[in-house]
């Protein structure tokens, strides 16, 4: 290390080498999911024009040597020659941090862009860029190598990208692999949903994938805007009512709400800002609760008058609720929490909010009473079921049931005191319990065997959760608590796996558990601690050699390895029960931690997972049918 720290030893980084230096502080992370914020800040852009009023057409698309391209039929970015810098706009745009026609309202009152930074950002990570705009009767072409012009912009004769309206942008970027080492791929899945998403959002805008990977063209049009989006989240539900919708403004703050109450027991509230998707909520989030609870409180006193009333909680009105909260706000106020826009900040809009969807929620509760007695009656309800669940919960914590002096019999605890080295294997049966015992390493790992088929919790409440003898054991195993009583900080074991047999009884006692688990204890997931152990499917020996087989695909390969050997009859076990193993087999294939494999569970996409267990555990027969359907072909069955 050089012990001379002289002014020799300050480096400034010009341009945008500041990006390409520190990647991460742009777009959040150098992994699949920053190559989709990329493509997000392009598209954002276009969404910018259509917002303003200018844009009613946007076309992405995915070529097969990993070209992101976005074109949209939007004014088309500025090209005459910025004075200060004596260079074209575009290049200024495309080159330059912080610059960008966002920074007053004039040009974009609303945006989600915040800090100027999504295309010249994008440009910085690009192995290639390219810029096509489409204005004033003529083509604008200027091309770039990891953010630096190739050449000055030019006119061109015709749209080599597919500018096909009088004017518009496409931008089309090849993420560099200098930056993006995980992948230059896009999570096309994530980015279908994004669409699909801001389609709603944004009536009577025509947003078309194109993925030339996939050779599939996807069209959103919705003219509904979010109430097109509350009936989509609701169609697998049985919604109790027709959905509200009202708006409202203040001081160049558009408010936009849909709500809608369910039958089920979980909420599912989506929040906006500019189109931008606010994932942790925010002020206007705060604003909403804040009004539906007072209102819907307010009304409820009006209706019961004549009984003894107890105010519901907030968490009482969450029961069942499906709610989007939508605000539009100038770019020159917004704050959100850093460049990824998770979270806003603004004070201002809480109180604007909170206002809005008190007058209109409680207007429309006075001219619609026989909506405003059934969401009394779900949320009467679920203040019935808390009080329960609390009284169960007392009762539980009464007897100490979450000390460790009183932890389930039937728990095979591990000596280890530290939750982030010990693992709990919740496995079926006694049998395979017995074997897991047997097999595990007991300084480090616990074993919890579970009788028979756990309760579907999908719509049970949490008194009912606690009364079944298998989930309280869970629960106090866990040492967390459940409900209002979790503490994160008790939890015993950081990794939780969920071990069965690999059949049809086994599945579905896994699924059973993770609708547990996704429900009640949703914070394990979040956190990264929630497994599936992966037992073998097949056992292959041949010449007193043992080969196990996780897939079917996996089998086929061993035995036409061992064929090639001129070892032509293997013999072939398959497990279906992890009590056939004996416990050295166990250990070796599922429980070893430099052997094992394990499939972490993830909610990278809760609206989804949301959907998904609604369907396959909720009450509606009709789409698990279709889904059972449609899905049938790719079945594996065991025969």
């Amino acid at each position: 290390m050089n012990n001379q720290y002289t002014g020799d030893s300050i480096v400034v980084l010009e341009g945008l080498q500041p990006v390409r230096k520190r990647p991460g502080m742009y777009i959040g992370t150098t992994s699949q999911e920053g190559v989709n914020h990329c493509l997000t800040e392009i598209i954002d852009n276009s969404i910018d024009e259509a917002l303003a009023g200018f844009c009613n057409n946007i076309t992405i698309k995915i070529s097969k040597d990993n070209y992101l391209t976005v074109i949209d039929n939007g004014r088309g970015i500025p090209t005459d020659i910025v004075e200060k810098y004596n260079k074209p706009a575009v290049e200024i745009v495309m080159t330059k941090l912080h610059a960008g026609g966002k920074f007053d309202s004039r040009n974009y009152k609303f945006s989600g862009g915040l800090h100027g930074v999504g295309a010249s950002v994008v440009n910085a990570l690009s192995e290639h860029l390219i810029v096509e705009i489409r204005r004033d009767g003529k083509i604008y072409r200027q091309e770039y190598k990891q953010g630096n012009p190739l050449y000055d912009l030019k006119t061109v004769e015709e749209s080599q990208l597919g500018i096909t309206s009088e004017t518009g942008t496409a931008i089309s970027f090849k993420p560099d692999k200098e930056i993006f080492k995980e992948t230059i791929e896009i999570n096309y899945k994530l980015l279908k949903k994004m669409i699909k998403e801001r389609a709603f959002l944004i009536k009577k805008v025509l947003f078309t994938i194109i993925n030339e990977k996939e050779g599939e063209e996807l069209c959103y049009y919705f003219d509904g805007g979010i109430l097109s989006l509350i009936r989509d989240l609701n169609k697998d539900k049985k919604a109790l009512h027709n959905p509200i919708y009202f708006t409202g403004s203040t001081n160049d703050i558009e408010v936009e709400i849909a709500v809608q109450y369910t039958d089920t027991i979980q909420e599912n509230l989506l929040s906006f800002v500019n189109v931008i998707n606010t994932k942790e909520g925010g002020t206007h989030v705060t604003g909403f609760r804040i009004a539906l609870t007072r209102t819907i409180n307010n009304y409820a006193k009006q209706l019961l008058s004549d009984k003894k009333f107890q105010s519901f909680t907030g968490d009482d009105l969450k029961e069942g609720l499906t709610a989007i909260v939508y605000v539009k706000m100038p770019s020159t106020n917004l704050q959100f929490e850093g460049q990824t826009k998770t979270k806003l900040g603004n004070s201002e809009v809480q109180t604007i909010v909170q206002q809005i969807t008190t007058e209109k929620l409680q207007e429309y509760l006075e001219e619609n009473p026989q909506t405003a007695k059934t969401i009394i009656e779900k949320v009467y309800l679920a203040q019935k079921a808390r009080l329960a669940a609390k009284a169960a919960k007392d009762a539980v914590l009464r007897k100490s049931a979450f000390d460790i002096g009183n932890l389930p019999g039937k728990l095979a605890d591990c000596q280890e005191k530290d939750p982030k080295l010990s693992e709990l294997f919740i496995v079926e049966g006694d049998s395979a319990g017995g074997s897991a015992k047997q097999a595990r390493d007991r300084k480090f790992q616990a074993i919890l065997p579970l009788r028979g088929k756990i309760l579907n919790t999908e719509k049970a409440y949490l008194d009912k959760v606690l009364n079944f003898k298998e989930l309280k054991d869970l629960v106090i195993a866990l040492g967390m608590g459940i409900g209002e009583a979790i503490d994160y900080q008790k939890l015993r074991y950081h990794k939780i796996i969920i071990m069965t047999d690999a059949d049809v009884d086994g599945e579905h006692i896994r699924t059973l558990l993770l609708t547990f688990f996704f429900r009640h204890l949703p914070q394990l997931i979040e956190n990264g601690h929630l497994y599936i152990g992966q037992p073998p499917l097949y056992k292959i020996t041949s010449k007193n050699k043992t080969y196990y087989a996780y897939s079917e695909d996996e089998k086929k390969q061993i035995v036409s390895q061992l064929q090639k050997q001129g070892l032509d009859n293997p013999n072939i076990q398959r497990y279906k029960g992890l009590g056939e193993m004996n416990p050295e087999q166990l250990w070796e294939t599922t429980m070893d931690p430099e052997k094992r494999v394990l499939k972490k569970v993830t909610m990278s996409d809760a609206q989804e997972a949301d959907k998904i267990f609604t369907m396959l555990m909720g009450e509606e027969v009709s789409p698990r049918k279709k889904f059972i359907i449609s899905h049938a072909k790719i079945a594996e069955i065991d025969i």
